[in-house]
């Protein structure tokens, strides 16, 4: 890429509309915006593609699924994360948050150890050798049904790029997991459970609720301002358990897992965040509400990949064919969860704005991505 370059012939898409036009971009920043079919020398010519803002990931499981390929198999952690990196740069993703857990049960048949601490250093080094092509934050995952959650966000402050703290609570009986039956199938089969084994885990949960819940909650809250961190709900299934959301200060919902709670987000300002793989598969695999109805029924502000990186970008495509307005089904996927994250600066195509691009084709109905550039530069 040279200091100054036009992306011309291009479907740009900004915040409320879109046009055939043109985006130039010098240094790093978009400078201009026009439109018309008009091709400056030396131009990219986008063929009449897509051009849209990188997408901004909030919630991804993926770097997980990159370090442990495999149960019970531990991937090096430096190749790990380097492929991660590459895999969301190629499907548009160029700012991401991290997803990892914070909260460990040490022992029993179904313990899990902290990781986060460690992980976390290793991919910030990374980024500070320019090994990685996007843009990472952390996105601390607040396991409250565990018993170091305290101790595990102690190891964290304001210089680790933390952007957002999740409030979670996977005590079964309630949210996520309040159909116990879809948890036996799951934990039983995943850790090789009897129904006794199950039986006595259940009750370690709800102990561990029980003790430690509250002050877990209040911790991560704490913790979440000292970061400097945006604070988040995760499937909140009752008007209460928004409510009570809205009372820590909450901005972003991830999941709620009934309408009746979506509402409830809407009526306090939270903005709702439903998984992509929910609405390309018409529900969810555990039965919540479908993130479809939600869009049908103007509740769905953001969309997250979840555990499919490439189902971003498919799902903002979808969504603006059920609203019949493209700019605002890429909205869901580049401003909107920018700005629920705190960040200005990028999300959108728009004069002063980061040039962060991705040029898209359609082809026998599958998004294609064509180019990626951060601030400018290709990256895929």
């Amino acid at each position: 890429m040279t200091n100054n370059t036009i992306f011309a012939n291009a479907m740009v898409v900004l915040p409320n509309e879109a046009f055939l036009g043109s985006v130039t971009v010098q240094n790093g920043k978009i400078t201009d915006i026009a439109t018309g079919v008009h091709l400056p020398a030396g131009a990219i010519d986008c063929d009449g593609d897509i051009l849209m803002p990188g997408l901004v990931e909030l919630h991804t499981d993926n770097l997980e699924r990159h370090i442990q390929p495999r149960p019970k198999v531990d991937w090096p952690h430096a190749a790990a994360i380097v492929a991660h990196d590459a895999e969301l740069a190629s499907v548009g993703i160029t700012t991401v948050f991290d997803a990892m857990r914070v909260g460990s049960i040490p022992e029993g048949k179904a313990r899990y150890q902290a990781y986060a601490r460690d992980l976390s250093w290793e991919l910030l080094d990374l980024r500070r050798k320019g090994a990685l092509r996007i843009s990472h934050y952390l996105h601390l995952r607040a396991e409250v049904c565990s018993q170091t959650l305290v101790a595990e966000l102690n190891e964290f402050n304001a210089e680790d790029r933390v952007g957002i703290v999740s409030l979670m609570d996977h005590t079964p009986g309630q949210r996520q997991f309040r159909d116990t039956e879809k948890l036996a199938a799951y934990v039983m089969g995943k850790h090789s459970m009897s129904q006794a084994d199950f039986d006595e885990h259940v009750a370690r949960l709800r102990h561990l609720r029980d003790t430690y819940g509250d002050d877990h909650e209040a911790a991560a809250v704490t913790e979440a301002r000292r970061f400097g961190a945006v604070l988040a709900s995760h499937d909140d299934t009752t008007a209460d358990h928004v409510a009570t959301s809205a009372s820590y200060g909450i901005g972003l919902a991830e999941f709620p897992t009934t309408l009746d709670a979506a509402r409830a987000c809407r009526d306090h300002g939270i903005k709702v965040m439903m998984g992509a793989p929910n609405l390309i598969r018409g529900g969810s695999h555990s039965g919540n509400v479908a993130a479809r109805d939600l869009a049908e029924c103007d509740l769905l502000d953001i969309v997250s990949s979840d555990y499919v990186p490439a189902a971003l970008l498919a799902s903002a495509l979808m969504l603006g064919d059920v609203w019949g307005d493209l700019a605002r089904g890429v909205t869901t996927v580049t401003q909107a969860p920018a700005e629920a994250a705190g960040l200005t600066d990028r999300g959108r195509i728009a004069p002063g704005a980061r040039a962060d691009l991705i040029r898209v084709a359609q082809v026998g109905g599958a998004p294609v991505v064509r180019g990626v550039w951060v601030q400018g530069n290709r990256v895929a």
